[in-house]
């Protein structure tokens, strides 16, 4: 963890990237007093396919006609 005052921040925003990556996290302080912290953004994972996506839904067991039958009948 990195402290930089407020004018040190706005100095260091050109690189602000390389800062972030080095310390990994960066507490801005504004006469000694924390103002705001800058944290590196989370890597997200590769985006799952549509069939990744179907795969991991549960199965009905009955078909969907069969319970939109069900439901209209019951009306």
């Amino acid at each position: 963890m990195k402290t930089l005052s407020v004018r040190e921040m706005r100095a260091a925003l050109p690189h602000l990237d390389e800062v972030v990556a080095a310390a990994g996290e960066i507490v801005i302080t504004r006469r000694g007093r924390p103002l705001a912290r800058v944290l590196p953004a989370r890597v997200r994972g590769a985006m799952p396919t549509h069939a990744d996506l179907r795969a991991s839904m549960p199965r009905l067991k009955r078909r969907s006609e069969t319970l939109i039958r069900a439901d209209r009948d019951a009306k």
